[in-house]
């Protein structure tokens, strides 16, 4: 096993894919409409994509886990996941098949995003809290429409023609934009009656995750996201009780649980390196905060 197992690229998702079914740019950019894969559960294990991902589900149910949060993917439902999120398929739902399944998958990476002058996070920012909530159910109308532009682009990235590049940027920001216009109606009609702060709130939320999703390995203490946030300490753990219902403290602790869990379970790393990747002072002062928080010593999740 790899000591780097949750950092999953997109080299390592076409590994799952069916050959003659994908259509993509090296390791940069892909997308398929498939209805198997050579495993049923790609994200089976909870993993980290450092790039763009967006997955439609055509046909079928599954539990997705983003975030430590739950969502479930039914017919004409389409997920989105910023870089940095750590994803995991929970389990199919109730009464599915992989053989009943049927999605489109499209993944890119930040360097190629960046070379169409885009800038994702920019665009979503009011389109969408994906953090909250990172599917969005498309209407029969919207689906044939996102239908189109993405049978386009599979034509012109099969085709030999000139400026296919400049092309696929083109038909690429399309497509997003589609998908930033769609969410925006959306989130404004949830919007009406919410009131100023509670807004506040929820982006302070948003820029809070995106930081303890980058920096949990190494920061643990809340001051630290206040700093960043240019607020108080005690200022931002209010926005975050207030946005999600618990403490800025509890969110770290989370995310390092879940990496610690991630790294034990699905890692060769030994404990003392575990201790170290997480900067943890010593063993003694990670095996107390583990077992404060799951019951278990390291050691006896590991070996359970």
């Amino acid at each position: 096993m790899e000591n780097h197992f949750n950092n999953i690229s997109i080299s390592r998702i076409r590994e799952y894919l069916p050959e003659d079914k994908y259509l993509g740019v090296d390791n940069e950019f892909f997308i398929i409409d498939t209805k198997s894969m050579k495993q049923p559960h790609t994200f089976a294990y909870p993993c980290r994509f450092d790039g763009y991902l967006a997955i439609f589900c055509v046909k079928g149910g599954v539990r997705i886990t983003m975030n430590m949060n739950e969502f479930e993917m039914r017919d004409n439902t389409l997920l989105l996941s910023l870089p940095g999120n750590i994803i995991k398929v929970s389990e199919l739902s109730e009464g599915m098949e992989p053989e009943d399944m049927r999605y489109v998958i499209l993944a890119m990476s930040k360097e190629y995003l960046s070379g169409m002058r885009m800038d994702m996070n920019r665009i979503f920012s009011d389109a969408m809290p994906i953090l909250e909530n990172p599917c969005l159910r498309l209407e029969e109308k919207e689906t044939a429409l996102a239908g189109k532009y993405l049978e386009l682009l599979a034509n012109v990235m099969a085709a030999d023609i000139q400026y296919k590049t400049e092309v696929m940027h083109s038909l690429l920001s399309s497509v997003f934009y589609l998908i930033a216009g769609v969410w925006t109606s959306r989130m404004t009609e949830k919007r009406k009656n919410v009131p100023v702060q509670s807004s506040r709130s929820k982006m302070i939320f948003e820029q809070f995750i995106r930081l303890v999703a980058e920096h949990h390995t190494k920061e643990r203490n809340v001051g630290f996201y206040a700093d960043k946030l240019c607020l108080t300490p005690k200022y931002l753990s209010k926005l975050i009780k207030t946005a999600s219902g618990r403490s800025a403290p509890e969110w770290i602790d989370s995310y390092v649980i879940l990496e610690a869990k991630n790294l034990l379970k699905y890692s060769n790393m030994t404990i003392k390196e575990i201790v170290y990747r997480l900067n943890f002072p010593n063993q003694s002062v990670f095996y107390k905060f583990f077992k404060a928080r799951t019951g278990q010593t390291p050691s006896e999740y590991r070996n359970s």
